[in-house]
């Protein structure tokens, strides 16, 4: 990446003049679009952060495994369509609040602002709500809710400032209809997406889309060592192309919620 500064002169050429040449070169060299993921190492994830990387985005990402996010930074830095394009992978707990702001820190030092959020990172952890480990709804929603709660409100303000702006937030067929072992997951998506919906009435005016997508079983390290057969679970790389094809909709248009399911139904 290189930067590119004109500061006009008290005296000699106007400032129209600048203002055009600066339009010119952002015409000729525009910068890339950027794009922050949550939870960006494996499955959903992964396949967004693969997905917009061979698109041209700027991509950074966070996960708690420092091995898994080398390995994430050479997938991505090969993946890249043109060199000027920025990866950024930090280490980073989303359900610690203070790790969480560090990393929106970092991004905003690396991008100055976001054009698209994706807030994925979650747990799921079964259980049913009688006899569940204690402490275990307040690991959920800390993870599964507050992290985009607040990783929102830390990047909304560059949106905002732009008039522009895209929000996706994973939730969950859990959080349109409870099921026996779903416990205090299913509360924390059902949260998720009372959440989404509000960010959607709020963000209206400012031009900044919301979507809440609502998948069904699909085949991520959530469902490893299962006994069903793949062609019982959707793809990752289904939802991360969905969720292209929906931030490249008109600026008119807005998907708020979609909900993906296995051909064969939920499991």
């Amino acid at each position: 990446m290189f930067a590119f500064k004109v500061k006009p002169r008290r005296t000699g050429t106007p400032r129209l003049l600048y203002k055009v040449i600066f339009a010119l070169f952002h015409y000729v060299c525009p910068m890339n679009k950027k794009i922050v993921i949550t939870g960006g190492t494996k499955g959903l994830g992964l396949a967004i952060a693969r997905k917009f990387t061979t698109g041209g985005f700027d991509v950074a990402v966070c996960a708690r495994n420092e091995n898994d996010l080398l390995a994430l930074d050479s997938t991505l830095a090969a993946l890249r369509k043109h060199e000027s394009q920025e990866i950024l992978t930090v280490r980073c707990d989303i359900s610690k609040k203070n790790e969480l702001k560090a990393f929106a820190d970092d991004v905003l030092h690396a991008f100055g602002h976001v054009d698209v959020l994706v807030n994925n990172g979650g747990v799921f952890l079964p259980g049913q709500i009688y006899k569940e480990e204690d402490g275990l709804l307040e690991k959920l929603i800390e993870t599964n809710l507050y992290s985009a709660y607040h990783l929102s409100r830390w990047l909304l303000p560059g949106m905002i400032k732009n008039n522009s702006g895209h929000i996706f937030n994973m939730c969950s067929v859990a959080g349109l209809k409870a099921y026996p072992n779903g416990g205090s997951y299913s509360i924390s998506k059902f949260a998720m997406l009372g959440l989404s919906k509000a960010l959607r009435e709020e963000l209206k005016e400012f031009n900044i889309k919301v979507t809440t997508l609502l998948p069904g079983a699909t085949l991520t390290d959530s469902w490893k060592g299962t006994e069903l057969p793949e062609s019982r679970f959707m793809k990752a790389e289904d939802v991360a192309n969905i969720i292209w094809d929906i931030h490249h909709l008109s600026a008119n248009t807005v998907v708020e919620e979609i909900i993906l399911r296995p051909v064969l139904g939920d499991i």
